[in-house]
């Protein structure tokens, strides 16, 4: 098939994607747990019935906390997120709690983060996936200092990165809408999991058309990233295919205790797959059309 000769409705479709997403982001923003808000979460279990979402909502109100939120996440079990509880601020909710007549309310787990700590995460969240970004960088310019203009195959690259990591966060504004997924700092480590995840599947590729290029060096860019991506295409499917299904088998049974974790591991897979084929590729295409292995056809 050739990829290189479509690569313009790729790269427009790619465009568009990432401008909704950064208009998500910008418009509602990201639905930030406790972990970079600061507050207090807490689960809990009726042992005798459900008594429903609202009216556990409505009790929190009447004890000031209007701003709770409040999930259920299974049989009579919930979870809650507010303000930060204090010292007695949990026992006060129990004993509201109690009086219902699905009571008496067992507490499951709480947490609690204070502002000072959810500053720290959000400074160590960015630079983590900075410094992440920058060691792709160099490594990738290291990997292929044997092509004329390696940062050329780096910035290509950390380009199709930028793109995973702006889609899966727009998708995850989305999704924190629909089903209330949280951004907490596991979230942190399953994006910079799609970032390695993103950079190995480019590089696969890459690595191919460094092959071919230096084989064929009188060979046209079109056909050699053409015969890259189709050399590579089945390998980088087979194991997109095989680590999607072992994501999805924890999603269905692993409970919902990972389960944003896992869906952003889903969605970076499914990006990543995608913008080694259709993104980072064809950005190279057009950048490197004039190397030293690279001529233009006239």
């Amino acid at each position: 098939m050739d990829f290189v000769s479509k690569r313009k409705y790729f790269l427009g479709f790619s465009f568009v994607i990432t401008i909704l997403s950064i208009i998500m982001l910008v418009s509602n923003g990201l639905n930030l747990g406790i972990d970079f808000t600061s507050g207090s979460t807490a689960s809990l279990e009726f042992k005798e019935g459900d008594p429903g979402t609202g009216k556990i909502l409505s009790t929190l109100e009447d004890l000031g906390y209007s701003e709770s939120v409040v999930q259920n996440i299974g049989a009579n079990q919930y979870f809650i997120r507010t303000r930060d509880l204090g010292v007695s601020g949990l026992n006060d909710i129990k004993e509201k709690l109690d009086e219902f007549e699905e009571s008496p309310v067992i507490i499951l787990d709480n947490t609690t983060v204070g502002s000072s700590i959810a500053e720290d995460t959000v400074k160590n969240a960015f630079i983590a996936v900075l410094v992440a970004s920058l060691f792709v960088m160099a490594y990738i310019m290291y990997a292929f200092r044997s092509m004329t203009k390696s940062y050329k195959y780096a910035f290509s690259a950390i380009i199709a990165l930028s793109h995973d990591v702006i889609i899966v966060l727009g998708i995850f504004v989305v999704l924190g809408i629909i089903i209330n997924a949280q951004v907490n700092a596991i979230f942190i480590v399953g994006i910079l999991t799609v970032i390695g995840y993103s950079v190995n599947d480019t590089i696969v590729i890459f690595d191919r058309v460094r092959e071919n290029a230096i084989l064929n060096p009188n060979k046209n860019l079109k056909n050699v990233i053409n015969q890259s991506i189709n050399e590579s295409i089945t390998r980088s499917l087979g194991t997109s295919i095989t680590t999607v299904t072992v994501i999805m088998a924890m999603l269905l049974f692993g409970g919902s205790t990972l389960r944003d974790f896992l869906i952003v591991l889903l969605l970076g897979v499914l990006v990543g797959t995608y913008s080694s084929v259709f993104v980072a590729s064809q950005i190279l295409a057009y950048w490197d059309s004039k190397s030293l292995f690279f001529r233009e056809e006239s």
